[in-house]
């Protein structure tokens, strides 16, 4: 048993170490450079006629097109630090899941911005239409996000500097968490995409439907992972604390995991819609623990 601990305890040191993240994060930006020159090569070529690509044709209408890829890229640096962030607060770990989701729509917006048919009836275009929607959902995640890491930089103020042994034992728990998330993850992207490739080999004429599927085949089964992790972290932390508004917050960012996790089931205005509602919840929530805070701070301040 102390065998296995020091095992995971070694595991969770290397990849959740800082030097590997700088070196992920290179490879990644890396990775998006080229294989975003390499669209816009392929795009070029079939421009002219060199070689045909029918299967491929929605990824090859304009290089705007092209700007989808890279986005896809990022979007596994952002699943890794997410992971990455687990162990350090719970705030900034569900901080990067809104992260996450806005970029998948910015990349759903790329892939659509390439599709637009201008026309005086704009609004009676569903295509069209849904791009608009998502425009503004955009607008409205970025201001929410920057509210929800405002109220919880002011909420990093108030709350106790002096760690216990509890939390202490709960952080290296959600290392363990982390250190099992990160495998997970990856062997979850490597499937995804192979069973992507298989489909869409096997049913080449649904290609444009598999490549909006693309958006959410990977996402939708990660979240579920992580709704099953935030519970289980959940149930931990009644070992740490029993302070209602802390257990509160963390049971109310179940709900916006799981609102998350419902967005990808659902298309178009509701698709945004419940992108837009979980965020919201979610600063909602942690703006009313931060005035639980204050309220904490207050009686301690009159004790002592």
């Amino acid at each position: 048993m102390e065998r296995f601990k020091k095992r995971l305890k070694n595991l969770s040191a290397f990849l959740l170490d800082e030097a590997l993240k700088e070196k992920i994060e290179k490879v990644i930006v890396w990775s998006a450079i080229i294989l975003f020159i390499l669209h816009l090569l392929f795009i070029a070529v079939v421009d002219s006629h060199v070689l045909e690509s029918s299967v491929f044709k929605d990824l090859t209408i304009s290089p705007i097109s092209a700007i989808y890829t890279p986005f896809s890229i990022i979007l596994i640096y952002e699943v890794y630090l997410l992971v990455y962030y687990l162990p350090k607060s719970i705030s900034s770990y569900i901080g990067k899941q809104y992260e996450i989701i806005t970029l998948i729509l910015i990349r759903k917006i790329f892939y659509d911005l390439s599709k637009l048919e201008f026309s005086e009836e704009w609004f009676s275009i569903e295509g069209d239409l849904k791009f608009t929607v998502d425009i503004l959902a955009t607008l409205i995640l970025f201001v929410l996000i920057f509210l929800f890491y405002k109220i919880y930089q002011n909420n990093k103020s108030l709350e106790k500097k002096k760690m216990s042994l509890k939390t202490k034992k709960h952080i290296n728990l959600k290392k363990a968490f982390a250190s099992i998330l990160v495998p997970i993850a990856a062997i979850l992207a490597v499937y995804s995409l192979v069973f992507w490739i298989y489909e869409t080999t096997i049913n080449p004429i649904q290609i444009s439907d598999s490549i909006k599927s693309i958006n959410n085949i990977f996402f939708d089964d990660f979240f579920s992972i992580l709704i099953l992790t935030d519970v289980l972290l959940l149930l931990f932390s009644l070992l740490q604390t029993d302070e209602f508004s802390r257990v509160i917050r963390n049971s109310g960012f179940i709900i916006s995991t799981i609102l998350i996790k419902l967005s990808f089931s659902a298309d178009g205005i509701l698709n945004a819609i419940l992108i837009v509602a979980a965020v919201s919840f979610g600063v909602i929530l942690i703006y009313i623990y931060s005035l639980y805070q204050k309220i904490n701070k207050k009686e301690l301040e009159e004790i002592e």
